[in-house]
């Protein structure tokens, strides 16, 4: 298979085309490097299997040329971070229209096959209970999560229209080596610049669901091979959740930190489109034979180690 890979150079993509590379597959990244990062990839660079594109998908001369021969097309590059909406609203607006020109790209280039990864931010505020592919309305309180869900209505409107089929991944909160962001690699930061004192952002009580990155790659690549529906649509995430105060503490127990004191900022949200409570349920991708290796509470101390080791 010939996978033609956006974001690959960042924190998700990097680990996706490890493995892809690892199955035996010719790779092609294509990243404009706004978040990604070359070391994430060093390994690949000047193998036979593999081709870097530094190139931006706004650039659509650039990406009609590049783009053309692949099977696949694992759609992983956005803006990563869903606080940036609040100070730059202006994002999604970038999201949306590297959707457009990339599924235009394909469509022009006869590649039928799309792999997205969404967000579980596409959900907005719900009630306190495991959420189906099938819960409506959706709502998002964020740009990020509007960028999102407008994306997805993009790629299954181009698979309808022009015979595509596409794969769509909600994923919960994604963590482990690579990661750049987030509120395990917030904290960590934090508490290596004042092993006294952690802020927490909000009141501590947020409790969502975490997914250690081998089995995001791992479920993405499984739906992929398992489902041949004209639109696959899959929650990506545990069956639990883990809360942020209990993070703080498995943070600080793994640096070995002594009476820390916890600073909170206030409010149930950390931020402006934070959503404070949320959990999926991911039986239909479990119904396929998928199940995560390991659950919300042991991907965020798994991914803690990961990034002690790293930063």
């Amino acid at each position: 298979m010939k996978a033609f890979v956006t974001g690959g150079a960042g924190f998700i993509g990097s680990h996706l085309v490890d493995r892809l590379a690892r199955d035996g597959n010719e790779v092609t990244v294509y990243d404009n490097f706004s978040s990604g990062r070359m070391e994430f990839i060093e390994r690949h660079l000047n193998k036979p299997y593999f081709r870097l594109v530094k190139a931006d998908l706004l650039d659509e001369d650039v990406l009609n040329a590049e783009i053309k021969d692949h099977d696949v097309v694992f759609h992983l590059a956005a803006i990563p971070d869903v606080r940036l909406g609040e100070k730059k609203p202006d994002i999604s607006k970038i999201d949306i229209l590297s959707t457009y020109n990339l599924l235009d790209a394909m469509r022009r280039n006869d590649i039928e096959m799309v792999v997205f990864s969404s967000s579980s931010t596409v959900y907005g505020e719900t009630p306190p209970v495991p959420l189906s592919e099938n819960y409506g309305p959706l709502l998002p309180i964020s740009v990020y999560g509007a960028a999102k869900l407008a994306c997805e209505g993009l790629i299954s409107s181009f698979c309808h229209t022009f015979d595509m089929k596409g794969w769509i991944f909600r994923f919960a909160n994604v963590v482990g080596s690579r990661c750049t962001h987030g509120v395990i690699y917030d904290f960590i930061r934090k508490l290596r610049k004042n092993p006294r004192e952690l802020e927490i952002l909000g009141d501590g009580k947020q409790r969502k669901s975490y997914l250690y990155i081998e089995d995001c790659v791992n479920g993405m690549l499984f739906g992929f091979e398992k489902s041949r529906e004209q639109i696959n649509l899959f929650n990506l995430g545990t069956d639990g959740t883990t809360e942020v105060n209990e993070i703080a503490k498995m943070v600080i127990d793994e640096m070995g930190l002594k009476d820390v004191k916890l600073k909170y900022t206030g409010g149930k949200r950390g931020w402006k489109g934070d959503v404070p409570r949320f959990q999926f349920d991911i039986s239909k991708i479990k119904s396929l034979g998928w199940k995560p290796k390991y659950d919300s509470s042991d991907a965020v101390r798994k991914a803690i180690k990961d990034l002690l080791a790293e930063i």
